[in-house]
């Protein structure tokens, strides 16, 4: 009867301290939305994460057609309407070169990685303006415009420079065509059947926040980006056909054809919105934190259950095996005991390396529950070897967390191995007369 009873309290212990370990969770998510907000922050003051696009040629049209309308007194009256329309054109190829230069900046307890982009945009254009084939129409040809589509034209860095053919010219605010945000330039007005071949560089500083984005709208697309930053992290819709990193920072380079890429279209529904959103296909990299403090301690909670369970099952057989009497209240002490080790190891890893953090916070409690069961067990031996477990375990859960890759198999092993051992432990005792000695 008691060796169920102590197996009921230890569940029941267990279900209880799933509390403490919800709270610290709860913190945790907490902190990373103060982080989130913290990078927020510093978006709304210098500018978001950035996606580029362009150059794109827009020329805008006037078709004027002569209808016949009956007017409030039924007669049929000559009226001219006009429609506009603009033909959007595309460079033949796009060579794009930036360095990432990291700027950390602090809020709080949090670090956020704005960084300036140097970069350097060539394209090539040659497309033909079409012609009127409609006798019954006449159409007027406005001027062209040449925009640059940049999401967050506050990181616009000093004073862009813009050459075309050869020749400086004239930026202005907006990309040129519905609204959309960016950089444009007016060229010539050209007459209709005009062929337009010319080349286009532009060299501007831009700043963003933690990630950025180039989208490859011509029909040939060689992107190369180099930073300082050893710890990038290279997503989107293409990676990189070549790239080198090494703790000096990180070189990529990404070759993109309009034949495996829908940039295009989607730029030219993009325009049919009246923000002209950027949500195209793109080369994106960003410069991440290699520890992430708040996922790291996430994930060490979600194997708290398992500490204390392990704790639990260790105290059991000290008590059985041994014949030593343990109260519930000293199996809820130590189970709170590792359930802080957790809130100590989020409060330390704001401020230390996550490393040092994790080895603070596991001495501290290590050497308070080997201390604390040395009275508990009845001698020091006994207390030590218990933390020595403890320690073992933590050292378990350390090498899960830095392997992230290898988690799971990791993880099985460890759980694998510790059965063993208890099996193989307890493989000659006899229960029903350890429950008779207990009783």
């Amino acid at each position: 009867m008691r060796l169920a009873l102590k197996i009921l309290t230890a569940a029941v212990l267990t279900v209880v301290l799933l509390l403490p370990l919800g709270l610290i969770r709860g913190t945790v998510h907490e902190r990373q939305q103060y982080r989130m907000d913290a990078v927020e922050s510093v978006a709304r003051s210098t500018a978001g994460a950035q996606t580029i696009a362009g150059p794109v040629l827009f020329v805008p049209y006037t078709d004027r057609t002569v209808v016949m309308q009956a007017d409030a007194g039924g007669m049929q009256r000559p009226v001219v309407q006009e429609t506009p329309g603009a033909w959007t054109f595309f460079p033949e190829s796009l060579d794009a070169s930036g360095t990432l230069r990291s700027i950390p900046r602090t809020i709080g307890l949090h670090e956020v990685r704005v960084y300036e982009l140097d970069s350097r945009l060539r394209a090539s254009f040659r497309v033909q303006v079409p012609r009127d084939e409609d006798p019954s129409s006449v159409r007027t040809i406005g001027a062209p415009r040449l925009g640059f589509a940049i999401r967050d034209v506050r990181g616009v860095v000093g004073m862009p420079v813009l050459t075309v053919a050869g020749a400086p010219r004239p930026l202005q605010q907006g990309l040129g065509h519905a609204g959309g945000s960016g950089l444009h330039t007016l060229l010539d007005v050209p007459a209709e059947g005009t062929l337009l071949e010319f080349d286009v560089e532009l060299r501007a500083a831009v700043q963003g926040t933690e990630s950025v984005s180039i989208v490859p709208l011509a029909e040939r697309n060689v992107i190369a980006l180099d930073s300082d930053w050893p710890h990038p992290k290279f997503h989107g819709e293409f990676l990189p056909r070549t790239r080198e990193i090494g703790p000096d920072g990180f070189r990529a380079r990404w070759e993109v054809s309009s034949l495996a890429s829908t940039a295009q279209s989607m730029f030219r529904q993009s325009l049919e919105k009246p923000a002209g959103s950027l949500q195209l296909e793109s080369v994106s990299v960003s410069l991440v934190d290699p520890v992430n403090v708040y996922t790291q301690v996430d994930r060490a909670t979600k194997y708290g259950v398992l500490f204390v369970l392990l704790t639990f099952v260790a105290f059991f057989m000290f008590e059985f095996l041994k014949q030593l009497r343990i109260h519930p209240i000293q199996y809820g002490l130590v189970g709170l005991a590792i359930a802080i080790f957790f809130l100590l190891l989020l409060a330390l890893s704001e401020r230390i390396a996550f490393g040092a953090a994790y080895l603070a916070a596991a001495v501290a409690c290590v050497t308070l529950i080997g201390y604390y069961l040395r009275h508990v067990l009845g001698g020091w031996a006994r207390g030590a070897g218990f933390a020595g477990l403890l320690g073992t375990l933590y050292a378990a859960l350390y090498g899960l967390l830095v392997s992230e890759d290898n988690a799971m198999v990791l993880g099985a092993g460890l759980l694998f191995v510790i059965l063993a051992a208890i099996m193989v432990l307890t493989r000659k005792v006899d229960w029903y007369q350890a429950a008779s000695r207990a009783g």
